[in-house]
C-alpha cells in the first residue's frame, strides 16, 4: 500500500498530497480541525485505497489530533467533506468516506454547495462556516468549474483556492465568471480584517524554471515549484486575463483559455 504524503502546517491543519505514483494529477487535500468538527477539502483522484489510502489517512490523522486535544472535541467527532470544485480528480475519493461514521459528504453540484453552506446570493455573497473556535470564509469561485469555492481560514491566514489559483495551468472555462471570481478574491484580500497570508492551490504543475510547466501525465517532478503562492499573485492573474491569446505564460502560472 502506498502511503499518503502529509505535512502538519500547524497543530490543527494538515496538508495531504496524493502520491504521483497513484495518479499523475497528484492533487493536494487539506484537513482542518476545530473544536466541534473537522473539514476535509477534496478527496483526490482515485477510489483505490491500495494506491492512496485516503480513509486510513484521515482516520489516523484524526486520532492523532484527538489524542493531543482530549478536552477540545465533541463526541462523536464529526467530519465534513467538501470540495474546492467538482472535477473528478478532486471528488473521486468521496465514496471511500461516504459510510464513515459521523461524516457528511457535501454534494458536488452548485445547487448542493449553495444549499449546504447557505449561500443566498451565489456567488457574490461570502458565507461563514464555523468548525468551533475556527471560522472559515467561503467565497464563490466559478469560472474554472461552476461549483468552485475558495475557503479562507482565519486561524492561519491561508486562502485555499483549488484549481482557480495554483502554480500550474489555470484553465478558464467561463471567462466572465473567472474574471469576476479573481476580482472577488482581490476584493476579499484587500478588505479582510484578517490578513491573507498565503494561497494554497490543489496542484503543482510548474517547475522551478520560471514559465516552464510539466507536461500532462508527468509522474516525476524533481524540481517543481513550491505550492504556496503570495496574495499578490491574484493581481498577476487578473492582469494576465486581459492579455491576448489562448495561452498566457507567467513565471508562476499559465492562463489557458479553455472555454
Amino acid at each position: 500500500m502506498t502511503d499518503a504524503e502529509f505535512t502538519w502546517l500547524d497543530p490543527d491543519t494538515v496538508q495531504i498530497r496524493q502520491p504521483k505514483t497513484s495518479h499523475w494529477e497528484a492533487p493536494f487535500l487539506f484537513l482542518l480541525f476545530g473544536r466541534d468538527r473537522s473539514l476535509l477539502l477534496d478527496t483526490g483522484a482515485t477510489t483505490d485505497e491500495a494506491v492512496f489510502p485516503l480513509r486510513r489517512t484521515i482516520d489516523e490523522l484524526t486520532q492523532d489530533w484527538l489524542r493531543r486535544h482530549p478536552a477540545r472535541f465533541v463526541r462523536p467527532y464529526p467530519l465534513v467533506v467538501a470540495h474546492t470544485h467538482a472535477h473528478r480528480d478532486h471528488i473521486a475519493g468521496d465514496a471511500l468516506l461516504a459510510d464513515r461514521p459521523a461524516t457528511t459528504v457535501v454534494g458536488t453540484t452548485a445547487a448542493e454547495v449553495i444549499g449546504f453552506f447557505g449561500f443566498r446570493s451565489w456567488p457574490a455573497e461570502i458565507v461563514g462556516f464555523d468548525l468551533g473556535d475556527r471560522m472559515l470564509d467561503l467565497i464563490g469561485a466559478p469560472g474554472h468549474e461552476p461549483s468552485a469555492v475558495a475557503f479562507f481560514d482565519r486561524a492561519t491566514g491561508i486562502l485555499f483556492t483549488g484549481d482557480t489559483i495554483c502554480p500550474g495551468n489555470l484553465y478558464v472555462r467561463d471567462r466572465p465568471d473567472f474574471v469576476r471570481t479573481i476580482e472577488r478574491l482581490i476584493a476579499f484580500r484587500d478588505g479582510s480584517a484578517v490578513p491573507v497570508r498565503t494561497l494554497l492551490g490543489a496542484h503543482v504543475e510548474m517547475s522551478n524554471e520560471p514559465g516552464v510547466d510539466y507536461p500532462s501525465g508527468t509522474v516525476d517532478q524533481p524540481d517543481e515549484a513550491p505550492l504556496a503562492m503570495p496574495p499578490s499573485i491574484l493581481d498577476e492573474v487578473r492582469a494576465a486575463l486581459d492579455e491576448p491569446g489562448d495561452r498566457v505564460v507567467r513565471d508562476r502560472f499559465i492562463v489557458v483559455h479553455d472555454g
